[in-house]
């Protein structure tokens, strides 16, 4: 399976922010959107995530003050791309080894989409039960 496979079940679709948006506004547009992470872009080019996580960062050392400063000041150094036709298993290795918990999606120098660490398990585990069942399934054949 590949990353491909998510984005055409969840689609492509990617929630952007401008470096010199506020926190105050990353954090209204997740909750607006029910997600967890935005893409920081400038024009085409993707300067980071602003995830939840840089946002409780941000408020832990500057208080209320945090919503006020601009995304880009409060980004994670590190920027880890996948492309479309990677393995879940390269998406996973990326995520645990670099503790990040969502990776956006490039083919072709172009934002296609974002994945995330629930995203891929969820596909692991729908991938997990159809073995089950298929292993199940020629284990009655079979007898």
């Amino acid at each position: 399976m590949n990353i491909q496979s998510i984005l055409d079940r969840k689609g492509g679709g990617v929630i952007t922010i401008s470096p010199n948006g506020s926190l105050r506004h990353a954090a209204e547009q997740m909750l607006e959107n029910g997600i967890a992470a935005l893409v920081v872009t400038s024009g085409d080019m993707i300067a980071g995530i602003m995830s939840e996580r840089e946002i409780v960062k941000a408020i832990a050392r500057h208080g209320e003050a945090a919503l006020a400063l601009p995304v880009m000041e409060t980004l994670a150094p590190g920027i880890f791309r996948i492309a479309p036709r990677d393995s879940l298993k390269h998406a996973m290795n990326l995520m645990t080894r670099y503790r990040v918990r969502h990776l956006p999606v490039v083919d072709d120098g172009q934002l296609v989409g974002i994945v995330s660490i629930g995203d891929i398990v969820k596909r692991r585990v729908e991938d997990l039960e159809m073995e089950s069942n298929v292993l199940r399934d020629v284990y009655i054949a079979a007898r």
